[in-house]
């Protein structure tokens, strides 16, 4: 694809996001929860881990703590022995406590309500905070950029940067707000059933035509291995 100007890729964008409505009309996220608290602990526990096995330790883990005045208390080796089947799960514990225990001590027990209070969280980033003020709060205050969109923004050719959280603000430039807050759960559901890491489905590909990258499965890899 020839360089194209910045109004050229926010239309090709724009239609991306058009097209990823229509195909997933009504994405929802695959993990399990019931309240902000159990949102925020979900989101960070999914980092390097599938949501699938997030969902298999959070029921004994919100039985034992169900909120955040519980949680503060406990022993993070304990909330360890509970997690310890999903990837990096002590520091997770350790994230999980303290985190709980700023959100009584700073925030009377509830989970905070902006991007900045959110990120002061320990284990939480602008992707988990994103997701929180998008889902439990109805705030959309950027883009969750995951590894899915991330490697998605990549592979449309919308952001040539060399990390996720700048990816984000690349997208934030090309998009229109509107469009920000159903990016992560679409894009995760294409990048899961066709565009995904190592066998993307070019052919038969219903962005096919508007990808610069359609027909070059090898192109996102080359550029993660040279960073």
């Amino acid at each position: 694809m020839a360089r194209e100007s910045q109004r050229a890729k926010r239309e090709r964008a724009v239609e991306i996001c058009r097209r990823m409505g229509e195909l997933y009309p009504d994405a929802q996220s695959a993990l399990s929860f019931s309240n902000p608290f159990e949102l925020v602990i979900c989101v960070m526990l999914s980092a390097q881990t599938t949501d699938a096995a997030v969902n298999r330790v959070t029921p004994e883990l919100f039985r034992r703590w169900p909120d955040a005045q519980s949680m503060a208390g406990t022993d993070p080796d304990e909330v360890g022995e509970v997690i310890r089947t999903i990837g990096f799960w002590r520091a997770k514990a350790q994230h999980c406590v303290e985190a709980s225990q700023i959100i009584v001590s700073d925030f009377g027990g509830e989970v905070p309500r902006t991007m900045e209070e959110l990120t002061k969280l320990p284990g939480v980033g602008r992707k988990t905070a994103n997701i929180v003020l998008n889902k439990a709060y109805g705030v959309v205050d950027g883009i969750a950029v995951d590894t899915h969109v991330y490697r998605l923004a990549t592979r449309f050719g919308l952001t040539k940067a060399p990390t996720p959280l700048a990816a984000e603000q690349d997208l934030l430039k090309i998009l229109p707000h509107e469009l920000w807050g159903s990016v992560n759960e679409q894009w995760i559901h294409f990048g899961r059933d066709t565009c995904t890491a190592r066998a993307p489905k070019c052919a038969g590909c219903p962005m096919a035509d508007i990808c610069p990258s359609a027909g070059q499965p090898d192109r996102y890899t080359k550029q993660r291995k040279t960073k």
